[in-house]
């Protein structure tokens, strides 16, 4: 009988969170045009961005350190 390698958990949180940075980092840049006017505090720093790029960073490490590993036999 041939052992079938599990999918770890880490993997599906990795995805999770590159899709929450790819949501993030969507609304930071349709925003980015209009904060000029913006009245919160930290605008101008678009933190947004900033936000979304580090889940997608996070996300992706996850992904490729968890995904299930090839066995050649």
């Amino acid at each position: 009988m041939a052992h079938t390698p599990t999918i770890s958990i880490w993997f599906f949180i990795g995805i999770l969170l590159t899709i929450y940075g790819v949501l993030i980092l969507g609304a930071g840049i349709h925003s980015y045009g209009s904060s000029a006017n913006a009245t919160w505090a930290m605008a101008s720093l678009h933190l947004q961005i900033w936000w979304g790029l580090l889940l997608i960073a996070l996300g992706l490490i996850y992904v490729i350190s968890f995904r299930r590993k090839q066995s050649g036999n």
